[in-house]
């Protein structure tokens, strides 16, 4: 299987632009999968120039509710018509960063009948399952960074009930996609089990001092301990990668116009 970075925060090709967003494209199991759009139309732009054609797509996931996941939803379907799109049922709740900034996936998408509303483990392959681990225990502490919901006017904490995971299972190996890891990525690991992780810690609130410090060190800590390779970007940070990099071997950076092969 292989994955492009079709779009990062970061980028090591000057002819590829970046933003504060994720979008890959995925060939596994004979099918060509789209996982998430970043927060506009430059993930089609960065795919046009990769010769990636997106028109022959077969299904695209999103990853949660959130603009810089959803942002280029509205180029995918002028692009692609026919690819289903995955998205939870709760992908379209207003999700906010504080009570100021509203980071929901932008107005006017919700109801296409393209989409398909997830709510339970499915199948989108024989070697391909999306799931949301809505049912699993939190083993470990996972700090909402002030991220909110909006439920009947009133601003709660997000339990990220919109989040979903993408497990692809290929030549003997179990991969995981995860855009932010917003459940937690030490849970994510302990409930999911993977062979190899690719996603967002989002570890970007934390400095690299004091208490903080302390948590990245816990975090690498537990990470090494399940003896899997990772491929983190996004919201994990740069400056907290290289830290955690210093103490996790089998860690990596995911840049835009990067690709990958297992």
């Amino acid at each position: 299987m292989k994955i492009y970075a079709l779009l990062e925060n970061i980028s090591n090709d000057e002819s590829l632009a970046c933003e504060h967003g994720l979008s890959l494209y995925i060939e596994a199991d004979g099918k060509k999968i789209l996982f998430d759009t970043g927060a506009s139309d430059l993930f089609a732009i960065n795919a046009e120039k990769m010769g990636i054609d997106l028109k022959a797509v077969d299904f695209a996931v999103i990853s949660h509710g959130h603009y810089d996941h959803g942002g280029g939803l509205k180029k995918f379907i002028e692009l692609n018509e026919t690819a289903p799109i995955y998205i939870s049922d709760k992908g379209f709740d207003q999700y906010y960063s504080g009570t100021d900034f509203n980071v929901s996936i932008p107005e006017g998408l919700a109801g296409n009948e393209r989409f398909v509303l997830t709510s339970a483990p499915i199948k989108l392959s024989e070697n391909i399952t999306l799931l949301n681990c809505n049912e699993r225990q939190a083993k470990y502490y996972a700090d909402t960074y002030g991220l909110n919901k909006l439920v009947n006017g009133e601003f709660i904490p997000d339990d990220f009930l919109h989040e979903q995971y993408l497990i692809i299972e290929e030549n003997g190996k179990r991969i995981v996609i995860s855009g932010c890891s917003h459940k937690g990525i030490l849970n994510i690991m302990e409930w999911l089990q993977p062979d190899i992780l690719v996603g967002g810690f989002h570890f970007f609130r934390l400095t690299t001092a004091g208490e903080d410090a302390l948590t990245l060190d816990k975090s690498a800590n537990i990470l090494n301990q399940h003896n899997a390779t990772y491929y983190t970007c996004h919201c994990t940070g740069v400056e907290q990668y290289e830290y955690l990099k210093a103490q996790m071997p089998k860690l990596n950076y995911l840049a835009t116009g990067d690709i990958i092969e297992f």
